[in-house]
């Protein structure tokens, strides 16, 4: 059972769908006694509720208990989707502090062309993730979100691609012994839709371990040796026509765009999409909670 908070619109599309959801009364206190594993939720990208569905979707589909506690950065105004959903069903990281929890997932963000520190709110930022080194069990950290992470954490870059990496990639496991990736080996496909990379050469001064790649795409997965800290680089919790959609989106607006790769049936953007990440999607966010046991 994934439990949500009263009247986010995702409890009601995921019950349309055949998923068991349950809600909670934003007037508890998050630290009170909730069902199952407590995971927040620190959602940076622009349409948060498309993103809400995704994330939430993925966790339901696992069939695990899961109480998902939305958590906002507080100060800041949002262009793409209205405030008075963020004041609704997100509450400042402020309300959390004080405990501890068994996740925390952090999304990735609109903002690669930025330096990391040009980000407005990226001092408030790096405090949540030093916070979370002490109060989460394990943090996935996912996108734009684990090069932020990985970057404050261990010192490691990101770096400018010259074009998207976009489409549906596969990824090599590297260390088929890692709880996260069981019953993934040994390759599975992930979502990627990035302008920038972060690069095997500067994991080597240790703490840091990759654990699946591809040859197309770079690093996809890597661990950390504190506090349960796992690194996405790309988009396992994906809806089907994400792609799709970001592809016409940037066609619309006369962007250099190819179809995104290994994705339409055959290449051919007139065919379909197949959703060949789903079952490697609910695989490892399966084994991210059970992690946390």
């Amino acid at each position: 059972m994934l439990f949500l908070p009263e009247n986010l619109p995702a409890a009601a599309q995921l019950r349309a769908e055949g998923y068991s959801v349950s809600e909670y009364p934003l007037s508890a206190e998050p630290a009170s006694d909730v069902a199952g594993r407590r995971v927040l939720f620190l959602n940076l990208m622009p349409q948060k509720a498309v993103t809400e569905l995704d994330i939430a979707r993925t966790i339901a589909a696992t069939g695990q208990d899961v109480t998902l506690l939305p958590m906002k950065i507080a100060g800041q105004t949002y262009k793409t989707t209205p405030q008075a959903h963020m004041d609704a069903f997100y509450r400042d990281f402020g309300s959390f502090a004080e405990s501890h929890y068994d996740g925390l997932i952090v999304t990735g963000a609109p903002v690669e062309h930025l330096d990391f520190q040009d980000v407005r709110y990226w001092p408030e930022f790096c405090h949540i993730m030093d916070w979370a080194r002490e109060h989460v069990r394990t943090t996935l950290y996912i996108c734009w979100g684990a090069q932020a992470a990985l970057f404050h954490l261990y010192g490691i870059p990101k770096y400018a691609l010259p074009a998207k990496r976009f489409g549906i990639f596969p990824q090599q496991v590297l260390d088929a012994g890692c709880p996260l990736l069981r019953g993934l080996s040994p390759t599975f496909p992930m979502p990627h839709s990035r302008h920038t990379e972060v690069r095997p050469d500067d994991f080597r001064e240790g703490g840091v371990r990759i654990v699946a790649d591809g040859a197309e795409s770079g690093i996809g997965i890597a661990v950390g040796n504190k506090a349960g800290e796992v690194f996405v680089i790309g988009h396992l919790e994906y809806e089907p026509l994400t792609l799709d959609k970001e592809y016409r989106r940037d066609l619309a607006k006369g962007l250099p765009i190819l179809p995104p790769a290994h994705y339409y049936i055959d290449d051919d953007p007139a065919k379909g999409v197949e959703h060949t990440w789903k079952s490697a999607a609910i695989r490892f966010y399966g084994n991210w909670l059970d992690s946390m046991a």
